[in-house]
């Protein structure tokens, strides 16, 4: 009799749609990325996926870049443009903010040609300024690695390109924590958030216009950033964050497909979201 109760009670269970396991679990989205982590400001876990796993992770490099920048800089300070910041991008065939040789910029717009469409042109001279020298700006990247924690993130140059050593390496657990550290700050923020950021022409420089390279601000309310990458060794990349629940949500994606990333970012962050109000 005690068996028969227990698997009328098992039936009824079914019947009454109850289950042992959780209910958020058959909402998880699928995440197709090599790599992908979701976290909270309150450390909570959404997705992991072979978070601490070393890969390359291209022009995401660049948020690191525009963090030691921003401890070194003032973002009134200027800069003027060499033959050798343009031609380091063309030669290496990366994304640039098409700078010229001869023109002057303020950080505080370097910035935005750093993050936005992502410039190699603009990474390079805002290393060669701060390290001074791009050897001393990488070891002062590396040195702030260490600084925060980032124990499985190695760094060789100030913007992901292949060479040397395809940017280094790291983690999606640690380019979520890099990013709470950068988004701390409300310049970062700002430079991240920004659609489009338009220079106008002065006696110093041309006129530019840099459209941000991140499709997720366009697809859901609430994004803050943060920075979109690609090589053919890392793949399609995206660390993205945004408000959520009353929290800010922090993700990453690495070897994803191009359009694939955005639209797996927005049902991450509506799963966290939900995960948020539930608990």
């Amino acid at each position: 009799m005690r068996i028969a109760g227990l698997i009328s009670c098992a039936v009824l269970a079914v019947v009454m749609g109850v289950s042992s396991s959780p209910a958020a679990a058959a909402d998880e989205p699928t995440v197709m990325a090599a790599s992908a982590y979701v976290v909270d400001s309150t450390g909570t876990i959404h997705f992991g996926k072979r978070q601490t796993r070393r890969v390359p992770v291209a022009s995401l490099v660049k948020v690191m870049t525009a963090y030691v920048v921003l401890r070194e800089a003032r973002l009134s300070d200027t800069i003027t443009i060499s033959a050798t910041d343009v031609k380091y991008a063309a030669g290496g065939g990366a994304t640039t903010a098409g700078l010229k040789k001869g023109e002057t910029l303020t950080v505080r717009d370097l910035l935005y040609g750093l993050m936005l469409p992502s410039g190699a042109d603009a990474a390079n001279a805002l290393a060669r300024r701060y390290g001074p020298g791009k050897t001393a700006f990488v070891a002062k990247m590396n040195n702030t690695a260490r600084a925060l924690g980032l124990t499985d993130t190695r760094y060789t140059n100030a913007d992901g390109m292949p060479t040397p050593g395809n940017g280094g390496y790291s983690t999606a657990v640690d380019q979520a924590k890099l990013a709470q550290r950068a988004l701390a700050s409300s310049t970062f923020r700002t430079v991240v958030g920004k659609k489009v950021h338009t220079v106008g022409e002065t006696s110093l420089h041309r006129r530019h216009t840099w459209r941000n390279s991140n499709k997720l601000l366009s697809r859901a309310d609430g994004v803050l950033g943060v920075k979109t990458g690609y090589t053919s060794a890392a793949g399609y990349c995206l660390l993205f964050a945004g408000e959520r629940g009353g929290r800010q949500v922090v993700g990453v994606l690495l070897k994803d497909a191009n359009e694939r990333r955005f639209a797996t970012a927005e049902q991450l962050l509506d799963y966290a979201e939900e995960q948020i109000i539930d608990s």
